[in-house]
């Protein structure tokens, strides 16, 4: 864990399909280091010994995957098997976590892949940092540029029409990405602090 003069170790690990998540993952990262983080973006789908390593040091970590058929992707439930290593001996036990997630419709049944990653942090011992975002574009004078305009509360949701790419991903959710990211680090910083003084 980081002491109050270090900066908080944020990690991504996250899994992209078609690349629109991993617009996302890097404004999670970008957002967390603007908040001071030293960061690491991690793809689950090729993650190696010394990325699992990276996690193990971190002091919060932010789940992403899109939604497909309701749920995270294989690739992502693959890693959170993987994990059950680090579940036996409880490495990640009180860090932080977040998690956001993509798919083609406005709901997607995405609160089920965000929910899915509640679970996982849970079975691990860590800590769950929500969005902290009111909904947006729910009123008649609001806008679909609105942060959160989805209304997500466990994490940031993003929806990509079917026949984009990467680049059409909203720029909307991209910011509420950032916002995650920023709020996450944030979060670790207060809470690194927190327990370096309770043990000084």
């Amino acid at each position: 864990m980081t002491t109050p003069a270090q900066a908080p170790v944020v990690a991504i690990a996250y899994h992209s399909g078609y690349g629109h998540t991993a617009v996302l993952a890097e404004s999670v990262r970008d957002g967390a280091a603007t908040a001071g983080a030293v960061t690491h973006l991690i793809k689950v789908d090729e993650i190696t010994d010394e990325q699992w390593a990276l996690l193990d040091g971190a002091d919060a970590i932010a789940f992403g995957s899109p939604t497909y058929m309701g749920t995270a992707s294989a690739a992502f439930h693959r890693f959170a098997e993987d994990s059950s290593k680090r579940w036996f001996t409880q490495v990640w036990q009180d860090k932080l976590a977040a998690g956001f997630t993509n798919s083609g419709s406005k709901s997607g049944d995405k609160l089920h892949t965000l929910q899915y990653f509640t679970v996982l942090a849970a079975q691990h011992g860590m800590t769950w940092v929500n969005l902290g975002l009111l909904p947006g574009w729910n009123a008649s004078d609001a806008s679909e540029f609105d942060l959160n305009r989805l209304g997500f509360f466990l994490g940031a949701g993003a929806q990509t029409n079917n026949d984009q790419g990467p680049d059409g991903v909203h720029k909307a959710d991209i910011a509420t990405a950032h916002h995650l990211g920023r709020r996450l680090a944030e979060t670790a910083r207060v809470t690194t602090a927190g327990r370096a003084a309770l043990a000084a």
